[in-house]
């Protein structure tokens, strides 16, 4: 293909809004283009990326027994309001109504749809197990799209959905995918980790994300460096903290409550500084309502409440923070001085959640329960139960600097989710009504699976690892282009060779671009390695005289030689080693 025939307008200077290198990339190697925020028209040498990827996805679902179907983009609310996710996707979803009044959604994503589908077609456990996939466009609402297509409201995903008759099915469904996705992501040339993850607002239980370490990440791996453990920031465990003798002693000798008056002071850090007192010295009392009970959860004042975990640790389907009113009603306070002293007595909370950093504590400063008031030397297990049938100790917080898991210290990388891979179990088929007889003649509902990898994060991802101050460097598997021919000079030696080589290399499969403008040396060069295609082949009169062609991967820092004659074979050569899948 010719470089004088394709739209490939690559720019000098990128908006102000693109923060990251694959964002000012795919725009200034004319990928992308913005045509509103988080949403972007590709052009034809980042559809080229896309349609590769693609094809490897393809082929890796198929070849582990995946069918391909298409699902629309625009779904019936009813059977979002069935699965309640028309409320946990409220905030990201599109809704409108049609001529007709009934409301529809852009899809976000489509466990919905499949679900009815299956609903309509499955019968017997004669037709189990089986796993459909798409790759389609899906649309969310994002507040605050950003980082160009890592994180945009339209993108393209490849969703795939498997029934099985039973969970030892479903696991052997679910081990089938997670196998084909690491060869995808091998071939895809990514670095990627493989982490424990939360399922979210998809439901089920098991579930593992794939990441893409990079400093743009909006995810944080957490790992133990020997490589035993990982898992996303939403999941990290840590090991409990046990109170020391000297902890011990100091609840022992600890003084009785003291009551403070701090007027309007409710933050933790308008706390310390009023108090002269640091964060790992503060309790946090957050009250939390799970339908019908009531929970209060203490996690220490440096550290950030997970409600991920507290959610498990409560053993609830959901909890959201109480509002003002509810707190007030449970503390006696306003917002921003509750505390945990005495609030089991008053029989209007369930529970009492202490993270174990909390109940390793010698004293704490925390809410008086009264509003503009907090107390000091507050002991855990003295001032407030530590045991007891409604108390519960768990590790319901972040992970941070300085934790360990099963002692061995805890490593902190910031990454990009690309795949994710989840056990669903029956949420969905048994609400929307997929099921089957069973061997017995007796009704069953779908056991289910879900994996989801992102298309367009995949190049955005592979551009982040590879790129330098002069553009983009490509994996083989996924560049617009494997090699391209540079043409320098309009000489007939120089043509003729040139052309050569690049129909050489065509007829041999080898996808090529031939840069034949009429343009300097110099910008030829820089849109080479701006673009990022793996290998090049320069033919210019100086080498010709030589009998030679210079050949140069993307990452070497001076060409080879090669003789005319032998240029084709030796850059199909350099192109094999290139195109070996990525070993993780």
């Amino acid at each position: 293909m010719r470089y004088s025939k394709l739209l490939i307008p690559t720019v000098k200077e990128v908006p102000a809004e693109a923060e990251i290198p694959s964002h000012k990339l795919m725009i200034r190697a004319g990928f992308i283009r913005k045509v509103a925020s988080g949403t972007y028209t590709y052009l034809p040498l980042g559809w080229r990326s896309l349609r590769k990827i693609m094809r490897i996805v393809r082929e890796e679902m198929d070849a582990a027994g995946a069918q391909e179907i298409l699902l629309p983009i625009i779904q019936p609310m009813e059977l979002w309001q069935k699965t309640g996710r028309d409320v946990v996707f409220r905030d990201i979803m599109c809704r409108f109504t049609d001529r007709h009044g009934r409301d529809n959604v852009l899809a976000p994503t489509a466990e919905e749809a499949v679900t009815f589908l299956a609903a309509g077609e499955i019968r017997s456990y004669k037709q189990l197990p089986v796993n459909l996939y798409q790759i389609s466009q899906k649309f969310r609402d994002e507040f605050r799209p950003r980082f160009g297509v890592l994180r945009s409201r339209e993108f393209i995903m490849k969703d795939a959905y498997s029934f099985d008759a039973t969970v030892d099915g479903l696991d052997e469904s679910y081990n089938a995918m997670y196998r084909a996705y690491r060869r995808i992501f091998d071939r895809c040339g990514l670095k990627y980790a493989v982490v424990e993850a939360e399922s979210g607002g998809m439901g089920g239980s098991d579930t593992e994300e794939f990441m893409v370490p990079c400093d743009a990440g909006e995810d944080i791996i957490v790992a133990t460096a020997d490589g035993d453990y990982a898992a996303n920031l939403e999941r990290a465990e840590v090991d409990p903290v046990e109170p020391g003798d000297d902890v011990l002693k100091a609840r022992d000798e600890a003084p009785p409550l003291e009551e403070v008056h701090t007027p309007g002071v409710g933050s933790i850090e308008a706390i310390c500084e009023f108090l002269g007192t640091q964060p790992p010295e503060m309790i946090k009392t957050l009250i939390y309502t799970t339908g019908d009970t009531t929970a209060v959860a203490l996690v220490r004042g440096d550290h950030e409440i997970n409600e991920n975990k507290l959610t498990r640790a409560l053993e609830a389907e959901a909890l959201e923070l109480a509002d003002a009113e509810t707190i007030s009603e449970v503390s006696g306070a306003e917002v921003g001085f509750a505390g945990p002293q005495g609030l089991l007595d008053t029989g209007k909370i369930d529970r009492l959640v202490v993270d174990y950093s909390v109940a390793a504590m010698a004293a704490g400063v925390t809410g008086a329960n009264k509003t503009d008031y907090h107390v000091r030397n507050v002991v855990p297990g003295r001032d407030f139960p530590l045991e007891g049938d409604s108390v519960l100790l768990a590790d319901i917080r972040n992970a941070v600097e300085g934790d360990t898991r099963e002692g061995k210290p805890l490593t902190f990388a910031r990454g990009t989710e690309v795949g994710h891979v989840f056990k669903l179990g029956t949420k969905y088929s048994r609400a929307l009504g997929a099921t089957f007889l069973d061997e017995n003649g007796a009704e069953q509902p779908c056991i289910m699976g879900c994996y989801g990898i992102g298309v367009n994060r995949i190049l955005a991802a592979a551009i982040e690892l590879g790129h330098d101050d002069k553009g983009c460097i490509l994996p083989a598997s996924i560049a617009p282009f494997e090699v391209e021919v540079l043409q320098l000079g309009a000489g007939e030696q120089v043509v003729r060779t040139a052309e050569g080589i690049h129909e050489e290399l065509s007829a041999d499969g080898v996808d090529v671009l031939l840069d034949d403008r009429d343009a300097r040396p110099g910008v030829k060069f820089n849109d080479a390695d701006l673009i990022g295609i793996p290998l090049r082949v320069v033919v210019g009169e100086r080498g010709l005289k030589d009998g030679t062609v210079e050949l140069r991967r993307r990452t070497d820092a001076e060409p080879t030689a090669v003789p005319v004659e032998r240029a084709a074979d030796e850059a199909r050569r350099m192109l094999q080693e290139l195109k070996r899948p990525l070993q993780v």
